[in-house]
């Protein structure tokens, strides 16, 4: 019998933040989404797509991209299609990682930082990330499959430290 639970669907991440003081170089964060396959969960990531990619079968976009968090509402945001994804794909990671291009930069010195992550117009989830304030990157959300082969969310603020390549590197990692 086939199950009831709908699952996840069509997920956005909406990232925004404010534009640094006048006169002080801009501050870029991007969102990240990593996917990992169902025989290494916690490996290396299959893909990764960030600003100027997309997954290879158009599944995970990154819609709107700032590098100075100006502008009204989302300054970044990724759609992820989890019901498109291939069967081989059981985990997603979404993270968001600080550029640090003009000196090393925190979620503390940038004003404002918030992440949402809704399916149409329902919240699921929203932080600010206060927990992770001395990081250069952190991972916001986990996406997996559940038995009957729907997605879940599972709320993931884990902190890190390094430079946006590293942190792509890490971000799905177990500890």
């Amino acid at each position: 019998m086939a199950s009831l639970n709908k699952g996840l669907r069509k997920v956005e991440i909406r990232l925004r933040w404010d534009p640094s003081p006048l006169g002080r170089p801009p501050h870029d964060l991007d969102v990240v989404a990593a996917t990992y396959t169902a025989d290494e969960p916690y490996g290396k990531p299959s893909y990764v797509v960030h600003f100027g990619s997309r997954s290879p079968d158009g599944t995970i976009t990154l819609s709107r991209d700032s590098r100075t968090g100006q502008g009204f509402g989302s300054d970044e945001v990724m759609v992820l299609e989890l019901e498109r994804l291939a069967a081989r794909y059981a985990r997603v990671v979404v993270g968001v990682v600080i550029q640090q291009r003009n000196g090393e930069r925190t979620f503390q010195d940038i004003a404002n930082p918030r992440v949402v992550i809704a399916e149409g117009h329902t919240e699921l989830a929203a932080d600010d990330f206060a927990r992770v304030a001395d990081s250069t990157a952190a991972t916001v959300a986990e996406f997996t499959r559940d038995a009957s082969g729907e997605w879940e969310l599972h709320e993931a603020l884990r902190g890190f430290d390094g430079d946006p390549e590293s942190f792509a590197a890490v971000m799905g990692s177990r500890s």
